[in-house]
């Protein structure tokens, strides 16, 4: 094993204390393996007043309590509080400032919502300070924590306990990058550093937090190979792909790794009848189990086709609206949905429940056991992307022996190679054009392939064996780091 790595790792939010998205999990996962690999990690995030501490063993760190920090004209006091990482994990700390984070959501649209993520940033800093603490590694994620790399070079460069700390910016979704007024430089105390900010932007009237973490970090990572090579284009990139472009020698993809303890049909607590890839009858049980329960028609023998998923646009729901009306009215398939989001796609959902009845159902909002049934008891999952960095479900299916349909693009391409029939290779059914011809050619080929039982045996024995654990995820992350430090 490489040596034993300092690694401090700084996100918005962090499971199961704080959570919207994918975000969360891998600010779980990935410290959390890297902690069991024996490396030194110390996660930090806000303390939000939407944590609920139930169950989990919080304290006070006594010598970081109430440091000022000054952000332009105002001053803020902190203080930290940790708790364990559940699971097995690294100590996680909590940066409290009731002033900033006591809302009712942890992500604002408040006047103060650059101040927010400028002070966790400083306050990262500030600890390690205090802690004496000199990481090898600093990994920020997302806009949130991308200010760290600049910091590093300019607020905190006298500082001898930083002087060897490298510095990661990790790409979660490049859609979302901490725009605000270029006002906001003096809000977070970086007036005197004005000229080290992207001047186009600033002529322009804005700040751009993600793109000043892109310049300044020594390596940047995103969440799966292909999406590192999307976002370089001017199609994904959201206006920084020149720039990736620039930077691409030091641009990494590596594919989010799946938390097997929590997604695996052999243990999951979740769903009634557990199975393997050698003992498949508990599969079969589950999807009557789950067809019974929402009230579908019981034929054992039709295809299920599950979808769990946020309703956006960026899950290509836009493709489903000519499609999956004219594929339920010309067989015998059933669909079962997971999701909110957008109200035009549940709508849509809400039409086909009406339009398909015992044979389509529609539960509105997220429910994480009935996720877990779906993708134990569904043969196939739909996830028709726009654009996905890199996707967990696909890789929760093929774990479940649900076969993931799917368009090439970001992880789902890494993640879900094609099925061919005739050499009996290939893990699911993937589309390359975003189109309603070529996702309605996915579908029918997945409804031919169903009803080959030799085939379809064959395409879930394939998927089930694929390993996309955190812990072969993990080492390639260990491998960055210690290619980064040279240790």
């Amino acid at each position: 094993m490489a040596s034993a790595l300092k690694i401090c790792y700084a996100a918005s939010e962090v499971a199961p204390f704080a959570k919207t998205g994918g975000l969360a999990d891998v600010s779980a996962a990935l410290p959390r393996q890297l902690h069991r690999t024996g490396h030194d990690v110390r996660v930090f995030m806000p303390l939000y007043s939407t944590i609920d501490r139930t169950g989990h063993e919080f304290h006070r760190v006594d010598f970081v309590q109430n440091v000022e920090v000054r952000l332009g004209w105002k001053t803020y006091a902190f203080s930290l509080w940790t708790a364990p990482l559940p699971g097995g994990g690294p100590a996680v700390y909590f940066v409290d400032c009731p002033e900033l984070y006591m809302r009712p959501q942890i992500y604002t649209s408040d006047p103060d919502e650059s101040q927010r993520f400028g002070l966790l940033c400083r306050a990262v800093f500030e600890s390690c300070q205090r802690m004496g603490w000199s990481p090898d590694v600093l990994h920020a994620n997302d806009w949130h924590t991308a200010l760290l790399p600049l910091l590093r070079r300019t607020v905190y460069e006298w500082d001898q306990l930083f002087r060897e700390t490298r510095t990661i910016v990790a790409i979660h979704n490049i859609a979302y990058q901490g725009m605000f007024p270029a006002e906001v430089i003096a809000d977070l105390g970086l007036s005197g550093w004005r000229h080290l900010f992207d001047q186009e932007d600033l002529a322009a009237g804005r700040l751009n937090f993600l793109k000043t973490g892109l310049i300044y970090a020594d390596l940047v990572t995103t969440v799966s190979p292909t999406y590192a090579r999307e976002i370089q284009t001017d199609g994904y990139g959201m206006g920084l792909a020149a720039l990736l472009r620039a930077r691409a020698e030091s641009l990494i993809g590596i594919l989010n790794g799946v938390d097997y303890d929590e997604w695996s049909p052999e243990k999951d607590r979740f769903i009634p009848h557990r199975f393997s890839r050698k003992r498949l009858a508990g599969k079969k049980k589950n999807k009557r189990y789950l067809i019974n329960s929402l009230g579908l028609a019981n034929d054992g023998e039709a295809p299920l086709l599950g979808v769990v998923s946020r309703l956006v646009e960026q899950k290509g729901f836009d493709l489903c609206v000519p499609v999956l009306p004219e594929v339920l009215a010309t067989s015998d398939l059933r669909l079962s949905v997971l999701g909110s989001g957008e109200r035009k796609y549940e709508e849509f959902f809400t039409w086909l429940q009406d339009r398909f009845p015992q044979r389509v159902v529609f539960y509105r909002g997220h429910n994480n056991e009935l996720a877990h049934l779906i993708e134990a008891g569904a043969d196939m999952l739909l996830m028709p992307s726009r654009y996905e960095p890199c996707g967990l479900n696909q890789m929760f299916s093929l774990r479940y022996g649900t076969i993931p349909i799917v368009r090439k693009t970001g992880g789902l391409a890494d993640s879900v190679r094609a099925f061919d029939p005739e050499t009996g290779e290939g893990t699911g059914f993937v589309f390359d054009h975003f189109s309603p011809e070529a996702l309605r050619w996915a579908l029918e080929l997945a409804l031919r392939t169903f009803r080959d039982r030799p085939a379809w045996k064959q395409l879930v024995a394939n998927a089930m064996a694929q390993n996309h654990s955190w812990e072969i995820q993990t080492g390639r992350y260990i491998e960055v780091y210690s290619r980064l430090t040279g240790l």
